[in-house]
């Protein structure tokens, strides 16, 4: 088994490199826009080579624009012609035999004065814990080019050989807001994660922020302090499922079960002042995030019922409803609400029904 993931590595392009990089991601996306425009008309793939393109590209960028617009063709083909998407977004995309990288410098042929030449090009591996250096390890993928933000931004999809571990440990992790996860493993081992508090406020700091700026009129500073915001909102998603699935290894755990995300919005507990930061806030992406964390690590993630995980009592399976952050139970059970929630999807029913016994 196998995963794929994309490593991102900030490049440092001297000016000339960065007026090429600028040309040659303009000429690929117009090229690939032709070519699908092309098979369009005649309601039929390319047959084209390298050969037949006279666009001021490598050959190998070439073939890599063919193979693209071929995809894009499909989809056109399968809507019955009625959507041909137009590419905007400037990008250069170079597969994994016309590439190197030594963890200073990103080696890729590019067009100088007219001829093509193997250029490095400075890159700057910002890396935490070693991740994306022992990433870069394995199989390396096609190297993509973009900018954002005046930034140059090297993507390399990366091929990572996963393992599923064999134990049975399970452990059920409840998403939400005010907490925004919690994990219980099936010896009772507890854990609280992130700061839904600090999340709020900040949040709300973002919000009244561009509220002035758009009683000013300045556009472009709202969409930056959105870009900011959705920085920052990813970043937090990052380091929860990370501490996660560091907590999860310290207990040997072998599967991690969720809630199943399709009706999560309908499940977390809310109130009317919470519900913007409720549908802004991605859960489907801090669960992608986690999955593929604990891919990694060789630990399952299944999917479960989320019908009434907040509301039955894990020890006499009695249903009562909430108030505050305390459940109570008339057996005498009691527990933070979260942490119920968590202990109900431990022990929940698979989705797809092949569950680990809890």
């Amino acid at each position: 088994m196998s995963q794929t993931i994309t490593v991102k590595i900030k490049l440092i392009p001297t000016k000339e490199q960065a007026s090429i990089l600028s040309e040659m991601s303009k000429t690929y996306i117009s090229t690939i826009n032709d070519l699908v425009s092309d098979m369009v008309k005649e309601k039929k793939s390319t047959k084209k080579s390298s050969k037949h393109m006279d666009v001021p590209l490598p050959s190998a960028v070439k073939n890599q624009a063919i193979k693209d617009a071929k995809s894009v063709f499909k989809k056109v083909k399968k809507s019955k012609y009625e959507v041909v998407p137009v590419l905007k977004k400037p990008m250069c995309i170079w597969n994994n035999q016309n590439y190197s990288f030594d963890l200073t410098h990103i080696s890729m042929p590019i067009v100088v004065n007219g001829k093509v030449k193997k250029t490095p090009i400075r890159a700057l591996l910002v890396d935490k814990d070693n991740r994306s250096i022992d990433l870069l390890k394995h199989k390396l993928g096609t190297l993509r080019i973009t900018k954002k933000s005046n930034k140059w931004i090297a993507q390399i999809s990366v091929t990572v050989p996963t393992t599923q571990g064999t134990g049975l440990k399970v452990m059920g992790v409840d998403l939400g807001l005010k907490v925004p996860a919690v994990a219980v493993t099936d010896d009772e081992k507890v854990r609280f994660f992130g700061n839904g508090r600090q999340n709020k406020y900040k949040r709300r700091k973002f919000r009244s922020e561009r509220k002035t700026l758009g009683k000013k009129k300045k556009l472009d500073a709202i969409r930056s302090s959105k870009d900011k915001e959705q920085r920052w909102m990813k970043e937090q998603d990052h380091k929860v499922s990370r501490a996660i699935i560091n907590f999860a290894k310290e207990n040997k755990i072998s599967v991690i079960r969720l809630e199943k995300l399709a009706n999560i919005r309908q499940t977390t507990r809310t109130s009317r002042k919470n519900e913007e930061n409720l549908h802004t806030w991605s859960f489907y992406r801090l669960a992608q995030f986690m999955e593929y964390k604990a891919n990694l690590a060789g630990i399952r993630v299944e999917y479960v019922n989320p019908a009434y995980t907040s509301q039955i009592c894990p020890k006499c399976s009695e249903k009562n409803k909430v108030q505050d952050r305390k459940y109570k139970c008339k057996c005498g059970f009691e527990k933070h609400r979260d942490l119920v929630g968590a202990m109900n999807i431990r022990s929940a029913p698979v989705v797809d029904g092949n569950s680990q016994s809890a």
